[in-house]
């Protein structure tokens, strides 16, 4: 192995998850079959692309990423609509990346930031500094050392990938890469990208595992673990959390599978059939899709065991009855 070694410790914990995140996959890849679910696949790819910007400021909905994606006219920002084409590109390209491959990062960096930054797909040359919104973590190295860290990061991955898991590897990348900044704008994407992009190569299924959206979700955990991990100076703590809150996706996930279990009823398997992911429908909307007449047998057979599986979900939780309630397929 080359002179360099990012500094970190592999721990019981980590290959407690690694073992109870490889069974997850196992058992996703052989029963869940997302290959032949094209709706759940982008549903997922757009729920990773609009937590990644979601985490660096984007104001967008899901809905209107979604439309955005889907080619529909959004009010809002063009700079913001133009992240989410540039990262829809680059998501839909994963399979094409050669995460080992440093030139593959600068021309998918010209992807995620073209027509938004001066030094697309090139290093930068000023200093940065890593934030959470207002916060500043740490500054980064100075620009001039950016080179040759990103050079020793990639050389030290094609020699571990031998010897240390791809869950440990794509986690110690991730962090070293935060660390570096090596870009003046678009770095945390390109994180997140290139973690899913390791992944990918070693389980194809997660190129369609969002796990951005719990790096959203508990946000400030992610930034508190990548302080931490700057004090101590070693990787640690962050391989730690991610590797917990990939298990906690897996899990997600699998409940978004319980179709292919055989652990839903034929009647909650067609209000599923009729729905679209994050669109909101009246019962009287779906009585009409599945041909129902009786309002009853469509709440007690079909509504309410799908919302009590987390399933469906109300728009107005508080207020069943509401005559303005929608359901959402998430």
């Amino acid at each position: 192995m080359g002179e360099y070694r990012p500094p970190f410790t592999i721990t019981n914990k980590m290959l407690s998850y690694v073992s109870s995140i490889s069974e997850k996959i196992g058992r996703i890849s052989v029963i869940g079959n997302l290959e032949s679910k094209p709706h759940l696949r982008k549903n997922n790819r757009i729920k990773s692309i609009h937590s990644s910007l979601k985490i660096e400021a984007n104001s967008l909905t899901l809905g209107q990423v979604r439309d955005v994606i889907n080619g529909k006219a959004v009010l809002g920002e063009q700079k913001e609509i133009q992240e989410v084409k540039n990262a829809y590109t680059a998501y839909e390209h994963l399979v094409e990346i050669n995460p080992y491959d440093i030139r593959h990062l600068k021309k998918f960096h010209g992807i995620m930031t073209k027509y938004l930054v001066e030094e697309s797909g090139e290093f930068r040359s000023g200093e940065e500094g890593v934030f959470n919104g207002d916060q500043c973590i740490f500054m980064a190295p100075p620009a001039r050392f950016v080179p040759q860290l990103m050079n020793d990061l990639f050389a030290w991955m094609k020699e571990a990938r031998k010897d240390v898991h791809p869950l440990i590897l794509s986690s110690v990348f991730h962090y070293e890469f935060v660390f570096i900044h090596p870009f003046a704008d678009g770095n945390g994407r390109m994180a997140r990208l290139w973690h899913t992009a390791i992944l990918s190569k070693w389980k194809p299924v997660f190129e369609y595992i969002p796990i951005e959206s719990r790096i959203e979700k508990f946000q400030d955990d992610y930034y508190d673990a990548i302080a931490k991990c700057h004090v101590e100076g070693e990787s640690t703590l962050f391989i730690e959390f991610m590797l917990s809150q990939i298990d906690k996706i897996l899990d997600e996930l699998s409940n978004q599978m319980d179709e292919d279990d055989g652990q839903l009823t034929e009647s909650i398997k067609k209000l599923l059939n009729v729905m679209e992911y994050d669109v909101s429908y009246t019962s009287k909307m779906l009585m009409e899709k599945l041909g129902l007449h009786s309002k009853e047998g469509f709440r007690r057979n079909y509504l309410r065991p799908a919302i009590k599986m987390n399933l469906i979900r109300m728009t107005i939780p508080d207020k069943p009855n509401s005559r303005n309630q929608r359901y959402v397929r998430d």
